[in-house]
């Protein structure tokens, strides 16, 4: 199976270098390999090929620095038909276009199951944190998103209706703390994770 190498984010952010042409006969490739930051890509065919070449999505994330390969299938092609391949980055601010020829695929080629390799890996793993590391994770989660001063003061009223609860020996006051005490957690913990 050929493969198409498209180049993200090499000379620039948002860049795309392609080959202007690229040939293949039934099933391709397109390996579009990261340079920089992650990026999102969009393929799009034109109407002469759209009717012979697909991909199961059209819309691709790249991670920083990562290579994705989207496999074409082509289909129902029996004689060569040329057409553009539009890749563009950067919501529409950079495109690049690829003039492509398909040629039908061989018989062999025609009923041969294209499967993607990221089967072939084993899932990832993911190693288990400590608690003491998840704790430390919460609060630096808390100081990034700006939590600090919200969770002192929800700390002071709580601290201030507990004192009120128990000077006067109250069922109801303490019954609303309680209810206060318990919806507090339950926001803190929603925030943090």
């Amino acid at each position: 199976m050929s493969t198409l190498s498209v180049e993200l984010n090499g000379d620039a952010v948002h860049s795309i270098r392609a080959p202007d042409r690229f040939e293949a006969t039934g099933s391709f490739a397109v390996a579009l390999e990261n340079k920089g930051r992650s990026t999102h890509v969009h393929l799009h065919f034109d109407d002469d090929l759209d009717r012979f070449a697909s991909v199961a999505e059209t819309n691709h994330y790249v991670e920083d620095e990562a290579t994705n390969t989207v496999y074409v299938s082509v289909d129902g092609l029996t004689e060569p038909v040329r057409g553009k391949l539009k890749v563009v980055t950067g919501y529409g601010s950079n495109v690049r276009y690829v003039d492509l020829r398909l040629d039908p695929p061989e018989k062999a080629d025609a009923e041969r199951v294209v499967v993607d390799e990221s089967f072939s890996k084993p899932p990832e793993s993911t190693p288990a944190v400590p608690p003491t590391r998840r704790a430390a994770n919460a609060v630096e989660r808390l100081v990034e998103r700006g939590g600090v001063p919200g969770a002192v003061a929800g700390f002071l009223a709580l601290a201030v209706g507990v004192t009120i609860a128990v000077a006067l020996d109250s069922a109801v006051v303490s019954a609303a703390v309680a209810v206060v005490l318990v919806v507090s957690l339950a926001v803190a913990v929603l925030a943090v994770w």
